[in-house]
Parts: C-alpha cells; sequence; structure tokens
C-alpha cells in the first residue's frame, strides 16, 4: 500500500454500508479527545453505534527502525450515523469531547462528503491534508478509483490536485489526479 494511502476503519459497521438506508438517521462529526479516535470508534462499536474513521497510512522513522503506522485522515475526528435524539449514547463513550454542532443541537455532515471520504479510503490513493481555506475551481473526476468525485482543484505540475473538504470541521485532504481525468465545472 502506499505511504499515505488511506484506510477505512469503519470496524465493521455493524454490517452496513454507507450507501445502505439511513432510517431517518444522518452523519455526525465527533470531537475526540488528542489521539482516542480509535479508541472512541471501538467503544462506539460496542455500543452498537455506526460509526467511521478514515484513516491514512504514514512511514514513521525512529532511530532504529520504520514503520508503517495508521493515523487518522482527520485528526480528532470521527463520524457517527445516529438520530440526534440518541446522542447521548455517543457522549457517553469513552474519549468523546462533543458532538459538532450549533446552539447545543448537532448539525448533520452533508452524505456526499460521507460518501467521497468512504471512496477516498477504499480507493487506496495516496492523499495529504491540506489547508482548508483553499480557494480553487470547483471540478469533477471524469475517470480511475476515484470517478465521480467532486471538489476544488489546484494545479500542478502534469495533472491536478483535487481538494476533498468535511465543511463541518473545517480540514480538507489533497489527492493528485492526471489532467485527463478532471472536468471543471
Amino acid at each position: 500500500m502506499p505511504e499515505n494511502a488511506v484506510r477505512n476503519t469503519a470496524l465493521k459497521e455493524n454490517g452496513r454500508d454507507g450507501a445502505a438506508a439511513s432510517g431517518g438517521r444522518n452523519w455526525y462529526a465527533v470531537h475526540t479527545k488528542s489521539r482516542h479516535e480509535k479508541k472512541t470508534v471501538w467503544d462506539l462499536e460496542e455500543r452498537s453505534v455506526e460509526a467511521f474513521l478514515p484513516l491514512r497510512e504514514v512511514l514513521c522513522r525512529w532511530k532504529d527502525r520504520k514503520k508503517r503506522i495508521h493515523v487518522p485522515l482527520f485528526p480528532g475526528y470521527l463520524f457517527v450515523r445516529i438520530d440526534p435524539r440518541d446522542s447521548l449514547g455517543v457522549l457517553g463513550s469513552k474519549g468523546v469531547v462533543r458532538i459538532l454542532g450549533s446552539g447545543g443541537v448537532p448539525v448533520p455532515v452533508p452524505e456526499e462528503e460521507i460518501d467521497a471520504a468512504r471512496k477516498l479510503a477504499r480507493s487506496g490513493v495516496p492523499c495529504t491534508p491540506f489547508p482548508y481555506d483553499f480557494e480553487g475551481r470547483e471540478a469533477v473526476i471524469t475517470g480511475g478509483p476515484l470517478e465521480g468525485l467532486r471538489g476544488r482543484i489546484e494545479s500542478q505540475r502534469g495533472g491536478f490536485r483535487l481538494i476533498l473538504s468535511v465543511h463541518l470541521i473545517r480540514s480538507a485532504v489533497s489527492v493528485e489526479v492526471g489532467a485527463g481525468d478532471v472536468e471543471l465545472l
């Protein structure tokens, strides 16, 4: 797997796929304690809460060795699909700080942003964190494993960099794509 490849650690997601019917439930962003994302997902799974934690693989170097480890794509955040009335079960989980919202009311993450993160996670395409405030032109990927993803585009030598954002947590990642696989909107 490439150095910065993203992996999906939905941790079984209770046998559900992202395309499954939500039954009135939405995706919400959960802020976790620093470096507690994986433990929090495991605790949520034990509570039968559908959770999604996208990870990326990085190469860590110590004095005596190198090792590939998986770190959260969006440090400090994971996503849960719940009915907002069931938020107390999430808030009581180990490592949870809060569910993101406004005025004490959880705000859902748009399904298309979660679907984009899932598609990126499944593809194994290398990606890296990117500044959220980037102002690029809107584009869609027209070919390859990320076909259909929409985001902002940055031109670079020999191709483009597509920036995918999760607006509620003000975070973004970039992925390199070929010039022939991008259509400007």
